[in-house]
């Protein structure tokens, strides 16, 4: 990842990933749950459902290694915003997830680290889960390397498609339903997706 690449980024890695996840803890009261299911080296494919803007801070905070992110590639559109997920680890693919997104994540992956997708494409507009885009499953047959199911639970009453702005559960207050979990689920083999 960018950040990996230079000294400084390692540096600011370490405190910035801290005060995200002391943020969704005292924010939101965030439970994680499966950590050590991820494993500690190789490239990792980790699959999470999409229920808000949340999701990929949430699941890199909760994560016990740095991750790679996929953000649609309109994202770059605005070159400030463009270099800043580019540091911490996004990648642009195309929203349609072609060959080039196809090739992005092989790539990725190839290089050892740990991809986080959103097989339903984008955030749901209901809370349930939504149908996965179809190049997921040509993607699933290509990887040789571990698949972690990533089960977010929370986001969509926390920070809902259509608001603008997120509404806090604060840990020391009662949970008004819009408490945070992320639970890491057992690795499956990729062979589990070849037939």
């Amino acid at each position: 990842m960018p950040f990996e690449r230079l000294l400084a980024g390692r540096l600011f890695y370490a405190p910035c990933h801290a005060l995200t996840y002391c943020t969704f803890l005292f924010g939101w009261g965030l439970r994680v749950a499966g950590q050590k299911n991820v494993p500690p080296t190789g490239p990792v494919l980790l699959a999470a459902n999409h229920q808000s803007f949340f999701d990929p801070p949430l699941v890199g905070a909760a994560a016990p290694r740095p991750l790679t992110y996929l953000a649609r590639s309109s994202l770059w559109a605005n070159k400030a915003l463009g270099r800043w997920i580019r540091f911490w680890g996004a990648v642009p693919i195309d929203r349609g997830f072609g060959k080039e997104g196809l090739q992005t994540v092989l790539g990725e992956l190839d290089r050892g680290n740990v991809v986080l997708m959103f097989p339903e494409g984008e955030r749901t507009h209901t809370g349930e889960l939504q149908p996965l885009k179809p190049g997921i499953s040509l993607l699933l047959k290509r990887v040789t390397c571990p698949v972690v199911p990533v089960g977010v639970a929370g986001g969509f009453a926390a920070w809902p498609r259509h608001d603008k702005l997120p509404i806090p559960d604060p840990l020391p207050t009662a949970s008004r339903g819009r408490s945070l979990a992320v639970a890491f689920g057992k690795p499956m083999a990729s062979e589990r997706f070849h037939g």
